[in-house]
């Protein structure tokens, strides 16, 4: 498959993906147990659910970034 293709069938996954994930991610934040909790165990939960999406996507990426053949 040449690289272009990958990369458009990746950018349409690397959307459809993010889309889900930020839903998911709105949904956890919205627990009561995270409400509850204070600033500071809010905000680490926050930053974790912000970098969390990256680490599903990397073997994407680089399936994306693979060099043709």
């Amino acid at each position: 498959m040449p690289r272009r293709t990958r990369k458009f069938i990746g950018a349409v996954v690397m959307v459809g993906f993010v889309l889900v994930y930020a839903l998911i991610a709105m949904a956890l934040a919205q627990a009561r147990p995270i409400q509850n909790a204070s600033a500071l165990i809010q905000g680490i939960f926050y930053a974790a659910l912000g970098i969390a999406w990256i680490l599903p996507l990397m073997p994407l990426i680089k399936w994306m970034e693979k060099p043709d053949p």
